[in-house]
């Protein structure tokens, strides 16, 4: 216990990134070959072998998850006006990559359970201006997609799969990310491997492909005429340095998985008697939970709130991040006009209100979760 009260003045981040001896070598090679741009043998294997894990013909690699999104988007090619259904509880990126391309993102609320969109609600907002749906996985645990997936072929309407915080986790015994007609990652510092910063497209569809990859790199011109660019794109490429972070750390995603799961199940045994806070599903028919991070609902009290909960781990050196903020409430989009005023979504505004996550970067060591799980007990019993 002595080991453990000593961290009372070290600050426990909210997420601390696992970067392996391997990872420094394999940057370090590629330093030393001179591989540090967003061309090169680093950038096609690192693809290559992203595309095969999840069994997708075509992988491409970009700056970040919005980047993902907003190529993902575009290279649909909507027509303007379009309708997207989307999340309200989710970053916003996955509102900007719809109101960038031109279109009208359509929103949903989320489930009290899993946190994530609900099927029903989607289902339920389709018409014939719908032409393509996002489905974001929330936190490290699946959207409940059966339902979604059957109406959108069955409509034609496309399926772009945010899995930025699911790398690694299966729906159904099959890797989130292989379900969408195009599916997005990201490869920030919190995800399950990281590039520092980084992102991944994936998709089966050769055109997807190659509008893909000419976007992310400026839409130049053919060979001929290079700088007579043929759209408006990005300079969204990976460099290679992030490339080959992303082939080191891939090799551990078994690994990297599998201590997630123990982070979360160690939370969730030293938490279950609080009677003051939920958390999310742990399973379901469909899932395990991956627990991309450890997130805590606030039950409603009259005493402890989300922020005075916050407050007094922050005293304790303990750092926590409030959960997303609903895209209704987005203080950009009202201003924009972009939502209804009185759009009711009441479970996301709530989720919003009362979740926060805890320290639960792979960094994390056991003895800290231990210390973080006894002062947040400690402050429902004052």
């Amino acid at each position: 216990m002595k080991n453990i009260s000593r961290l009372k003045n070290k600050l426990i981040p909210v997420n601390r990134p696992k970067v392996f001896p391997e990872d420094i070598a394999s940057v370090s090679k590629a330093l030393r070959e001179s591989w540090i741009s967003g061309e090169g043998p680093y950038v096609k294997k690192f693809e290559k072998e992203f595309g095969k894990l999840h069994k997708k013909k075509y992988a491409i690699s970009v700056s970040n998850g919005t980047a993902a999104l907003e190529i993902a988007i575009k290279s649909l090619n909507l027509k303007r006006g379009s309708e997207i259904i989307i999340p309200t509880f989710s970053i916003i990126s996955t509102a900007l990559c719809v109101i960038k391309n031109n279109l009208k993102p359509v929103l949903v609320d989320a489930e009290l359970d899993s946190w994530n969109m609900s099927p029903e609600q989607v289902i339920k907002k389709i018409n014939k201006n719908t032409k393509a749906i996002i489905i974001t996985h929330i936190y490290g645990f699946p959207v409940n997609m059966d339902k979604i997936l059957k109406v959108a072929k069955k409509k034609k309407i496309s399926i772009v799969e945010d899995a930025a915080e699911m790398i690694g986790q299966t729906y159904k015994k099959k890797l989130c990310g292989s379900f969408g007609d195009v599916s997005t990652f990201s490869f920030y510092a919190n995800k399950h491997i990281t590039t520092g910063e980084g992102g991944m497209i994936l998709t089966n569809d050769k055109k997807i492909c190659e509008k893909s990859k000419s976007l992310r790199n400026l839409s130049f011109g053919n060979a001929q005429n290079r700088f007579n660019h043929e759209d408006i794109g990005w300079n969204y490429r990976m460099s290679s340095l992030q490339a080959a972070m992303g082939i080191s750390q891939l090799k551990k995603i078994n690994y990297l998985v599998k201590r997630k799961r123990e982070i979360g199940k160690m939370y969730h045994q030293l938490l279950k008697n609080n009677k003051y806070i939920k958390t999310q599903s742990l399973s379901s028919t469909y899932a395990k939970n991956i627990f991309w991070v450890f997130g805590v609902l606030v039950k409603p009290h009259r005493k402890y709130k989300r922020d005075f909960i916050v407050k007094k781990l922050l005293q304790k050196n303990i750092q926590t991040r409030n959960f997303f903020y609903p895209m209704h409430k987005q203080k950009i989009f009202m201003k924009l006009k972009i939502f209804k005023k009185n759009i009711n979504l009441p479970n996301s505004e709530f989720l919003s209100n009362n979740g926060f996550y805890l320290p639960s970067g792979l960094g994390i060591t056991n003895k800290e979760i231990i210390y973080t799980c006894k002062i947040l007990n400690s402050i429902f019993k004052k």
